[in-house]
């Protein structure tokens, strides 16, 4: 069996609940819909890789609704906890308990991350007790663990969704004395700036196609457009 496994954390696209720091700016209904696109485009990255990889649902109660949108046949987890930290922490449990030795968390609002950073995450823990990738905004958009290393400590105590949530996580591991090797930085989508950021670095790649397609017809970013 491989030892490696892939979490992949996503929330149940309904309106007004994904994206909102985003969808102060473009509204509720593009939000989502952009949410359920960057879904479909990192789930198609996902599908290409040699490695298991588990669809992690929040709310629990939306499984069955997540099963319909994205497909019977896939693995799925329901997330559990109160937080995000409690609910990565039960995941990482969740995979360690069926054999997985290295196991790495990913977010759903990357998809233009490059597949060979997550292989480059399962590698480094080969030697290193911890892997981040570091996000720009402060935070970051995945995180790995070996099963001897996982340290619930990690996830406890953190304001999520501030710009001190790697300083508290690295300053965490470092205290505990875990070897962290981090990745390269990278833009998660959570505001109107890093949508066009993410337009930009990709409007002339066959990255991300769900996503672009809709940019481009919704005419949402129109001077990107027409640069």
């Amino acid at each position: 069996m491989d030892d490696r496994c892939l979490l992949f954390l996503v929330k149940d696209p309904t309106r007004g609940a994904v994206k909102t720091r985003l969808a102060r700016t473009v509204g509720d209904d593009i939000a989502k819909d952009l949410y359920k696109n960057f879904i479909h485009d990192m789930l198609s990255q996902l599908e290409k890789a040699d490695y298991p990889f588990f669809v992690c649902v929040h709310p629990e109660d939306a499984l069955e609704r997540l099963k319909t949108l994205l497909g019977e046949k896939r693995q799925y987890l329901p997330q559990k906890g109160d937080d995000l930290g409690q609910r990565m922490e039960h995941c990482f449990r969740n995979a360690f308990s069926r054999g997985f030795r290295r196991v790495i968390v990913i977010g759903s609002d990357v998809p233009d991350l490059p597949e060979d950073t997550l292989g480059d995450a399962f590698r480094f823990l080969n030697t290193a007790d911890c892997v981040i990738g570091p996000s720009f905004d402060g935070g970051y958009y995945l995180i790995g663990f070996r099963s001897d290393s996982l340290l619930p400590e990690a996830f406890r105590g953190i304001h999520w969704g501030t710009d001190r949530v790697l300083k508290k996580t690295t300053d965490t591991l470092r205290r505990h004395h875990l070897r962290t090797h981090l990745l390269r930085t990278w833009r998660d989508i959570d505001t109107v700036e890093d949508l066009k950021q993410f337009f930009e670095t990709n409007k002339h790649t066959s990255t991300c196609p769900r996503t672009m397609t809709y940019l481009n017809t919704t005419k949402l970013l129109p001077s990107e457009r027409s640069t």
